[in-house]
């Protein structure tokens, strides 16, 4: 295990299930668990849309869904839960489902990704483009198959109580929700299993601390839909 300290972040290279025993609780958990799909097994380059493929190796990180046990610990490891790719699990009932429609257009990649919270409102969507070369603020896929964009984050960490202080995320990939963290003003713990990933992540943490604007200004605009 590797721990680096940035700024408010800490940030751990290690496995989640193990690395989790030993952290304090947090306000609240804001994560992209592996969904079991095969999404890093070489899919980006096979996509039928080409602008959108890209190559980022054959790993076999997302052949299979967490357990179910690693999931309890994750959704205990924070009061608030706001966790991507709850539709593959079996999640309590919620009332509040947060819905990125990527605005995509015609591709393989499908139109909306969810988030299972256990926030008290209603459903929140989002539209976001996300769409080969058309992104939204000019956003760059990055390092990661399944990076999110730090405007959906963002707008994420938006729909936590305004109490909230610490965030963790336990799949931190490429450490999005690190940065948007970092934008926020909150103290934020991040576990990666993969030392490239985990590389980058820190990269991306410090860079984002290097760029005081981001205090100063939130980092998207979003177009929000309340869903009843």
């Amino acid at each position: 295990m590797r721990e680096e300290i940035i700024g408010d972040c800490r940030l751990i290279l290690g496995d989640s299930e193990a690395v989790l025993h030993g952290l304090p609780d947090f306000d609240a958990v804001l994560t992209d668990p592996p969904y079991g799909i095969g999404e890093a097994a070489g899919k980006n380059k096979s996509r039928t849309n080409m602008a959108v493929a890209k190559d980022y190796g054959n790993d076999e990180w997302d052949n299979q869904a967490i357990s179910a046990d690693l999931l309890h610990m994750v959704m205990a490891a924070g009061r608030w839960n706001i966790i991507f790719g709850g539709n593959y699990y079996p999640m309590p009932a919620t009332s509040c489902w947060l819905v990125w429609d990527k605005l995509n257009g015609d591709n393989d990649f499908a139109d909306c990704e969810l988030a299972w919270t256990n926030l008290p409102k209603a459903v929140r969507r989002i539209r976001y483009m996300w769409n080969g070369m058309l992104r939204a603020n000019g956003e760059e896929r990055g390092d990661h198959p399944t990076q999110k964009p730090l405007g959906v984050m963002a707008w994420c960490l938006q729909q936590l109580p305004a109490d909230t202080r610490t965030v963790i995320d336990p799949f931190m990939g490429s450490g999005t929700t690190g940065v948007a963290c970092v934008a926020a003003g909150l103290a934020f713990t991040g576990i990666e299993r993969e030392e490239r990933y985990f590389e980058a992540a820190c990269r991306r943490i410090e860079e984002a601390y290097k760029q005081p604007r981001l205090f100063a200004e939130p980092v998207v605009k979003p177009v929000q839909d309340v869903l009843i």
